[in-house]
């Protein structure tokens, strides 16, 4: 059996018990860096073989993990901090498992995601996760109509933050920074605003950053007018301005090519 297991993001003390109870039984943890591993599992008392699995070898020891499932060990995937296969290695892991019939499961616990989501006081009705801000994705946030969600490092929210203020200055933002950490911050404002804070006081640690939905309403422009609109607005190629507005109408992206086809013949 492989089990994720979520760890915390900033306090040790939040961790579930049964996460500490199958670490204890596990025969082997899989943890992105085993110094930083190790000082969470000394602290709760578990002496564990560990191996490190981070983004660039997690390929090279996929095998090795699968055949030792295969022989009946109970391994543990712990990340640094938080879920893995959030933003965190894990994904291809859990895809080889289910290709190769292998059991898994998931104890829940800290997700930097889903805690500032408690935090954030916009409506969640619809909520997309962007992983990671780059700056490509910045289309598909402006123009969603609920809640966008993402993560940012302290060397490039400045850059985010004039980015947003450059194309949408009245969008409300709110950033959460280092989240259950003896500094965190909740701050809330436009672009401009945070600008400044963060120009007073240099940023520093981890931050998740939630933006308030757009106002638009897709519903009264066709297909075309929609395509056109992106195309426009955000100075896309037409191929992604058709992907883009079959997620945001949720339409195949055929339906979308073919009506613009129709009415261009």
């Amino acid at each position: 059996m492989l089990y994720l297991i979520s760890t915390p993001i900033g306090n040790l003390e939040d961790i579930t018990y049964r996460a500490v109870k199958t670490l204890q039984s596990c025969d082997l943890i899989l943890c992105e860096d085993t110094r930083h591993s190790q000082t969470l599992l000394s602290h709760y008392g578990i002496d564990k073989p560990l191996k490190s699995f981070h983004s660039f070898n997690e390929k090279s020891k996929e095998d090795f993990i699968i055949d030792a499932l295969k022989n009946g060990q109970n391994i543990a995937l712990i990340s640094d901090a938080g879920t893995p296969g959030i933003c965190d290695p894990g994904e291809a892991l859990v895809r080889r498992c289910y290709q190769e019939n292998i059991p898994i499961t998931a104890l829940p616990g800290p997700c930097a995601f889903v805690a500032a989501l408690s935090l954030c006081p916009f409506p969640k009705d619809r909520v997309q996760f962007l992983g990671f801000f780059e700056k490509e994705s910045l289309p598909r946030l402006l123009a969603f109509p609920g809640i966008t969600v993402f993560y940012d490092a302290p060397h490039r929210i400045l850059q985010t933050l004039a980015l947003l203020h450059q194309h949408d200055p009245a969008r409300n933002i709110c950033i959460l920074r280092e989240l259950t950490k003896h500094f965190e911050e909740h701050l809330l404002g436009k672009p401009q605003d945070l600008l400044s804070h963060f120009e007073k006081h240099p940023p520093k640690g981890e931050f998740v950053v939630i933006c308030e939905g757009s106002d638009l309403d897709f519903s009264t422009l066709s297909e075309k007018e929609h395509v056109l609109f992106l195309q426009k607005e955000y100075h896309l190629d037409l191929a992604d301005s058709i992907r883009l507005a079959a997620e945001l109408r949720g339409q195949p992206k055929r339906k979308i090519y073919q009506a613009i086809h129709k009415k261009n013949e």
